[in-house]
Formats: C-alpha cells, sequence, structure tokens
C-alpha cells in the first residue's frame, strides 16, 4: 500500500497538469506581425487526413472529369476605356455612326392627315390581282351555279324587302273655331335602297277641306336620308284639284331629328314648298313628348287655292304620347298655326281663321 500512494498522486498532478493546458490554448498567430495582411481573412489550419495511415493501394480512383476550358471574353477587343466597373460608359455615346433606317420596317401603311413623307412608298396593285373573274369561285365551280347561290344568298342576307305603315297623325282638334279633325299617315314597301314610297294627309271641320295623296320613288343616297321623287295629287271640294311634280329629302338630321322638306312644281307651274320637322323627346321608357313644326312656302300667288308668294303658313305643335305598345300611342297637346302675308288675307276673305290655336287629342300608330 504505502508504494501504491505515490503512484496515485503522480498520476492525480499529471491529470490536473494536463486539464490546466488544455484550458489556457495559446493563440497560433500570437507574436505573429498581421500589418501587410490589410483586411484579408486568417487562413483555416490545413485539417488532417482522415484516411492518414490507410491502406490506399486496393482503392480505385474514379474517372474525373476533366476541367471545362475557360470561357472567351464576350468584350474581348472592346475599347472598355470609357467603362467603369458596374459596365456603365462615363462618357458621351457618339451616335455620329449608327444609322436608323432599319426602325421603321415595323411602321404601318396607314393614310393619314399627317405628313406622310416617311412612310415606306406604296407598291402598285399587281396587275395580275384584277385579271380574272369577278368571283373567284367561278374558276373552280359552275358559273351558273355559283350565280344562283349567291342570289340565293343575297336574298336571304342582304336584299330584304320590308314594308310599313305609319299613321303619324290621326287626331281631332278643338278651338275657337270649332271642331277640326286630320289624318297624316305614310309608308313604303322595298329594299334598304330603293323603295316605294307613299304618303297621304288631309283635314276638315265639318266636312273635308283638302286631301292629298303621293306616289314616289324613293332611293338612300346617304345613311338616313332618302333622296325621294314623284307626283302629287291634292282634291279640294271648295277649291280647286292640282297635280303637282314632287322632289324631296326625308331622313334623320344629326340630334334625331326628323325632316321631310319637300318643292312641288305644279301642272300650271306654280313652284311651292313645305317642311316638317319633329322630335321624339323621351321622358320615361312609356311618355314621349313630340314638338312639331310645318312651314309652307311660294313663289307666287295661286288664289285658286287661297296660296299667297313667300311665307304662307307657320304651325307650332307640342304633343305628349303614352307608349301601350310602341305600335300604339294615344297622345294630347296643343297646336297653334298663323298664315302669313298674302295667303292670311286670302284665307280670310274666304271665310277662314288666319290665327288659331286648338287643343288636340289623337293616336299614333304603325304596323
Amino acid at each position: 500500500m504505502r508504494g501504491l500512494i505515490p503512484i496515485l498522486l503522480a498520476v492525480a498532478v499529471a491529470g490536473l497538469a494536463a486539464a490546466q493546458t488544455g484550458a489556457q490554448t495559446a493563440d497560433p498567430h500570437a507574436g505573429h506581425d498581421m500589418s501587410a495582411m490589410g483586411q484579408t481573412a486568417p487562413a483555416k489550419p490545413a485539417q488532417a487526413d482522415p484516411h492518414a495511415g490507410h491502406d490506399m493501394s486496393g482503392m480505385t480512383r474514379p474517372a474525373q472529369t476533366p476541367a471545362s476550358p475557360p470561357a472567351a471574353d464576350p468584350h474581348a477587343g472592346h475599347d472598355m476605356s470609357g467603362m467603369n466597373r458596374s459596365g456603365t460608359r462615363t462618357g458621351a455615346i457618339d451616335h455620329s455612326a449608327m444609322t436608323h433606317g432599319a426602325m421603321t420596317m415595323g411602321q404601318p401603311d396607314i393614310p393619314t392627315s399627317a405628313d406622310d413623307a416617311g412612310r415606306p412608298a406604296r407598291q402598285p396593285t399587281p396587275a395580275a390581282a384584277s385579271s380574272g373573274p369577278v368571283h373567284a369561285a367561278d374558276l373552280y365551280f359552275d358559273p351558273t351555279a355559283m350565280a344562283a347561290a349567291r342570289q340565293a344568298m343575297l336574298a336571304g342576307n342582304g336584299d330584304v324587302r320590308t314594308t310599313a305603315v305609319v299613321i303619324d297623325r290621326l287626331e281631332a282638334g278643338f278651338g275657337d273655331g270649332g271642331t277640326t279633325w286630320l289624318w297624316d299617315a305614310q309608308g313604303w314597301t322595298g329594299g334598304d335602297v330603293d323603295r316605294f314610297w307613299w304618303k297621304t294627309e288631309g283635314q276638315g271641320s265639318g266636312t273635308l277641306d283638302d286631301a292629298e295623296v303621293q306616289a314616289l320613288y324613293s332611293r338612300a343616297i346617304l345613311p338616313f336620308w332618302d333622296l325621294q321623287a314623284g307626283v302629287r295629287q291634292t282634291v279640294r271640294p271648295d277649291l280647286e284639284d292640282t297635280t303637282d311634280l314632287v322632289l324631296g329629302v326625308q331622313g334623320l338630321a344629326p340630334h334625331w331629328f326628323e325632316i321631310d322638306a319637300a318643292a312641288f312644281l305644279s301642272t300650271e307651274g306654280d313652284l311651292s314648298a313645305r317642311i316638317e320637322a319633329e322630335y321624339d323627346q323621351r321622358i320615361t321608357q312609356k311618355w314621349i313628348l313630340q314638338p312639331r313644326a310645318e312651314v309652307t312656302l311660294a313663289a307666287s300667288d295661286t288664289p285658286e287655292i287661297e296660296v299667297g308668294s313667300g311665307l304662307g303658313s307657320l304651325e307650332l305643335g307640342l304633343r305628349l304620347r303614352y307608349e301601350i305598345r310602341r305600335e300604339f300611342a294615344p297622345y294630347a297637346g296643343v297646336e297653334w298655326s298663323r298664315r302669313f302675308g298674302d295667303t292670311r288675307d286670302l284665307v280670310e276673305a274666304g271665310g277662314g281663321e288666319g290665327e288659331d290655336v286648338r287643343f288636340i287629342v289623337g293616336l299614333r300608330a304603325w304596323f
């Protein structure tokens, strides 16, 4: 036992010395001059080879892929003197050698009101484009069969025939001159361009004062506008009947004014004109307020039918209608009329009124 105690003491002292040495590891760079190193990170100590001491003679090393050659510098040979490190040119760029001819290749060839000197030149239409038949299908199919097919398509889709009857005014008026009544209707049959158009209107107070019928050829000359020509026959039980040639226009003016204007040349050489204008002011989907004006003029005096030269008459009316259906609408309103100049003198000499105000009720319908 006495010999074992010194041995144990020696082992304990050696262990304490080893522990103290591990706790106070010296800095591997202590005493080294680091002033020339700058901010370079210290090199890591070399790690021990995990296979050191192993017998590797029986092992085969896998084939190694040869390293790829370095890629060619895309800027090799370029003058980079004016470039900074980020690739931005610091000096002015010289555009003198640049051409802009290729920049016009995507420009559309669209005629405009601007100066088009910079547009590409328009190439003429090749002569071969118009050298064939009017219809290219006739080159491959029987022309007679194709003509019949085109006619059937035109009848089914383009050459649509329509017929309509519009009773614009069918009304009674009440005023100082007693009760009056009148009708004003028109209609047509035909296509979108060419139509046969008829018009009729008349008025009376107890008995018929006058009535007229027009038969017209109507042709569309502009969108919403027709040129009309034909004849008019006017019947007057107390005055002379007249027959006139008619030339007029009818259509929809800007802001939705409906215009009907015509000139009349009688068989006696008397020239007159009449202009009517209407406007539908929609208040609701059912209620429509319609102001209306009518003016007559004449180039010469015609005492036989109580017409004087110049401005003959003016009518201004206001009608409020309710569309029970679009095709059936009763209305009520007021209308003021006045005759002027020689026409007024002739009417009053015949027992008529030179000026009149009437309250009216009526019906507008179409089918």
